[in-house]
């Protein structure tokens, strides 16, 4: 298919355009561990499984606004045009919303590990713990994703951009939250099942919503 075709070639730009320049990747890596350690060396001992699941994903919520953010508001006006001649808008956002996800996925999984390496509360379910990391990376992704779209139209790109994601973000972030605490505390996988369908409705949701609203915005 076209589409498959377009978002293959633009998803390897993307990751060509990373690999060449590293920024994005070393940069989220820097930021995390920098938190990571901080944040463990504050909380010697003093750090319940609560606290801490609160704090890893304040911790991936600064890294999804500052990894995601790039996406549309880095580029260029030429750029945009120039990627509006040869790609559909479709293929666009889908291959924004994939290569968000698979950066955002990779510093979360790094961000996981460092953190349960450097603190002292141990993960119960970790193999549950990384599902909930990867699945809230999706969520993530699919919000700010349409959000930064949506803002680098406006003039005030920054504060456009907090005032559309707080209300799509809170409520991923509560579910995350209360998911994440069945895996660190070692609760009953079978009571996070409204949870998980919950976290899976927003993402699509979301996915659905930004296929459907792309176009109307790429063409303003």
């Amino acid at each position: 298919m076209i589409i498959l075709r377009e978002i293959g070639v633009l998803l390897r730009k993307e990751f060509m355009l990373e690999w060449k320049q590293k920024y994005a990747f070393n940069g989220l890596i820097m930021y995390v561990l920098c938190m990571v350690v901080v944040i463990s060396l504050a909380f010697v001992n003093k750090l319940n499984p609560l606290t801490w699941n609160i704090i890893y994903w304040i911790i991936m919520l600064f890294v999804a606004i500052n990894s995601v953010a790039k996406s549309f508001l880095s580029e260029s006006s030429g750029q945009s045009l120039y990627l509006y001649g040869i790609a559909s808008p479709t293929s666009i956002i889908l291959s924004k919303l994939i290569y968000n996800l698979f950066l955002l996925g990779m510093v979360s999984i790094v961000a996981l590990f460092s953190y349960s390496f450097l603190s002292d509360v141990r993960v119960e379910k970790m193999g549950m713990m990384i599902l909930i990391t990867l699945m809230g990376s999706m969520a993530m992704s699919a919000n700010l994703t349409l959000v930064t779209a949506i803002a680098s139209k406006a003039a005030n790109q920054g504060t456009l951009m907090a005032v559309l994601s707080f209300p799509l973000l809170v409520p991923v972030l509560l579910v995350l939250i209360r998911l994440s605490r069945y895996a660190v505390e070692g609760f009953d996988a079978g009571l996070s099942s409204d949870s998980y369908l919950m976290l899976g409705g927003i993402t699509v949701v979301l996915t659905i919503v930004s296929v459907i609203l792309f176009p109307f915005v790429w063409r303003d």
